[in-house]
């Protein structure tokens, strides 16, 4: 049996600003914004990623400050590339490092506003094989 993870609730002050700063700069698809009496809840999801982001008011996320996530990891082919859009977009980045010159060892982090931060590991081989093939994604982050 397949355990895929699909979802990470992700803390956050204000849900508004959390959507405008993963979608509009850090370039994730927004798959829907629910507010209803029950919730204020949006899932955003990275280009050919098979896992998302959820902000919102759900019982679990009040449960947790803002900002306390460490460390979510993001995969990208071209580290350098990746970097210089999201500095484009106004997202500051902190500088390359490479632990390992072998594929894997290449990093450089950022944060939200709210201080929750992200690694993104630089992985050539998904330029060629990617995790979702491209033909089979669907969805507005097709690609």
């Amino acid at each position: 049996m397949d355990w895929t993870l699909e979802v990470v609730l992700l803390p956050v002050a204000d849900i508004d600003r959390a959507i405008e700063f993963y979608r509009d700069k850090v370039g994730f698809s927004l798959d829907h914004h629910t507010v209803n009496e029950h919730m204020n809840i949006a899932q955003l999801t990275p280009r050919g990623s098979g896992c998302s982001i959820v902000v919102g008011n759900l019982p679990a996320q009040s449960e947790m400050e803002p900002g306390s996530l460490r460390g979510l990891q993001l995969v990208v082919s071209d580290a350098n590339a990746a970097r210089e859009e999201l500095l484009s977009r106004g997202v500051e980045a902190s500088e390359i490092t490479v632990f390992d010159k072998r594929d894997g060892g290449t990093f450089f982090g950022f944060s939200d506003p709210d201080g929750n931060t992200w690694a993104v590991q630089e992985l050539k081989v998904r330029a060629e094989k990617p995790l979702i093939p491209r033909d089979v994604r669907t969805g507005s982050g097709a690609k």
